[in-house]
């Protein structure tokens, strides 16, 4: 299983949301890419990045910071939020982001995803955010009625390989991660699945890992040293 260490950006900083309200939003470091390259010197290969404003405005805001992290580390960057557009999806795979995530037009353009997929193959993932089983859209602000592993079912069909799940009522709460959603998913789909949202000790990563999820994002718990990023690097191995 990998492990993501996560930052969510806002306003070039990075930040942690609670249970995905922006009113809630505070710092949690002094720079991006100083975090990155700790994350980097603890021997992760992968980060996974949210820009925050880009979910709001529905357009890339914080790509200065992404590309940073891409010019001055050697970590694959996963990244999503405000990706809506082919032209977003080229504009960040241009410039050597290994994974491009795309949230809301999954459910509202699913067509933009099969055209992603038909070009960009297994750097195109989606992510899946659910309050009570239920997709999320539009930085979570929006609900609908589609149930998680439907809209799931539906990404796989159209030729998705990585799907991230984030329960909503778990994300930065450190109440441990909705393993049971995540099991059905997996059992659901053939897609890799990313686990996100409450992971709160090496405990979760093990629970997770012996699910055998393709990976765990993991943002609060590493800020707030309940997670040692180094062993949970290494249980994974």
């Amino acid at each position: 299983m990998i492990i993501l260490p996560a930052i969510d950006m806002m306003d070039g900083k990075p930040v942690r949301l609670y249970k995905g309200d922006f009113e809630t939003a505070h710092q949690v470091a002094d720079d991006i890419l100083t975090t990155a390259k700790e994350f980097e010197n603890a021997g992760c290969e992968w980060i996974h990045m949210v820009d925050l404003d880009g979910s709001l405005r529905k357009e890339p805001v914080n790509f200065d910071s992404v590309f940073s992290v891409v010019e001055n580390t050697g970590l694959k960057v996963e990244l999503g939020g405000g990706i809506r557009k082919m032209k977003d999806i080229e504009f960040y795979v241009n410039h050597n982001v290994k994974r491009v995530i795309l949230g809301s037009v999954a459910l509202k353009n699913p067509a933009l995803v099969r055209d992603a997929v038909k070009e960009y193959g297994d750097i195109i993932a989606v992510g899946i955010d659910a309050n009570k089983g239920y997709v999320a859209t539009e930085g979570w602000l929006e609900s609908s009625d589609v149930y998680f592993t439907e809209l799931a079912k539906a990404m796989e069909g159209v030729g998705v390989k990585t799907v991230i799940y984030t329960d909503i009522s778990k994300d930065g709460t450190l109440a441990g991660p909705n393993i049971e959603q995540l099991v059905e998913l997996n059992n659901a789909v053939s897609c890799d699945i990313v686990a996100s949202g409450g992971i709160t000790d090496i405990g979760d990563i093990i629970a997770l890992r012996n699910e055998k999820l393709y990976g765990a994002i993991c943002g609060k718990s590493i800020y707030h040293k309940s997670l040692d990023l180094r062993e949970a690097l290494e249980v994974c191995k």
